[in-house]
């Protein structure tokens, strides 16, 4: 099937799952995973209606960046989901809306700075690292760094707060994941509560389990293998 194909059946599909969650469709987000994807393969799905795309790397989306035209450009939005060390921050900042991936204070204060020279406003998720595997970014659901990003949040006036993000422990049984996305969104709400601050996004679900994701309260799912098929190595 085509990546426009794609894409209305994974719109379809996450319909119906908010639907079942007594949800309406328009609350959740589909995020488009274009890593290791070319540009032409962004410009098709761009093309077919797509606007919200993730990316995991900076230094792979600035040459891609320059492939794209400047209509994308404009009316596309481009997350970073993938890790960012600090002193990538400046070009982070220059070349995404947001960056759903802050995992330490220090990150969120050196993306605030460089927001503020290039005189915009950065939309951050904070990673949480939910099922604790040593091996993942992001911090731990009870950790202090949690608490010590969001408490930074008034003296970061460039940051904008949106809420979590999580990737869990993969399993091949989509409902394995159901208890880790119900831990996140709790864990929003409390964190909501205590801090007073509002965070109503949680980003949460993949290809194969972004149906559970929905009705567990994701607000964005992000897709890459089923729109855009097996990855390859640009």
């Amino acid at each position: 099937m085509s990546i426009a194909g794609n894409i209305a059946q994974i719109r379809q599909r996450m319909a119906a799952a908010a639907l079942r969650a007594g949800r309406q469709p328009g609350e959740v987000a589909l995020m488009a995973v274009s890593k290791t994807m070319p540009a032409d393969r962004i410009r098709e799905a761009f093309e077919a209606g797509q606007r919200l795309f993730g990316e995991n790397r900076v230094q792979e989306f600035q040459s891609k960046h320059a492939e794209l035209s400047a209509e994308a450009i404009e009316r596309a939005q481009f997350h970073l989901i993938g890790h960012l060390q600090s002193n990538k921050a400046v070009k982070a900042a220059e070349l995404f809306q947001a960056v759903d991936s802050v995992d330490s204070l220090r990150l969120a204060e050196r993306l605030d700075a460089a927001a503020a020279k290039l005189g915009k406003t950065l939309r951050i998720l904070i990673e949480v690292n939910i099922g604790g595997e040593p091996e993942k970014s992001g911090v731990e659901p009870g950790s202090v760094e949690l608490v010590r990003i969001l408490e930074a949040a008034p003296r970061l006036p460039r940051l904008e707060i949106r809420g979590l993000m999580t990737v869990p422990p993969f399993t091949e049984d989509p409902e394995a994941a159901r208890p880790h996305f119900r831990r996140l969104r709790e864990l929003r709400d409390r964190l909501t509560t205590q801090t007073k601050l509002g965070l109503p996004e949680l980003s949460m679900g993949m290809s194969h389990d972004f149906e559970v994701a929905i009705e567990e309260g994701s607000t964005c799912v992000r897709v890459g293998t089923a729109i855009f098929g097996a990855r390859g190595e640009l």
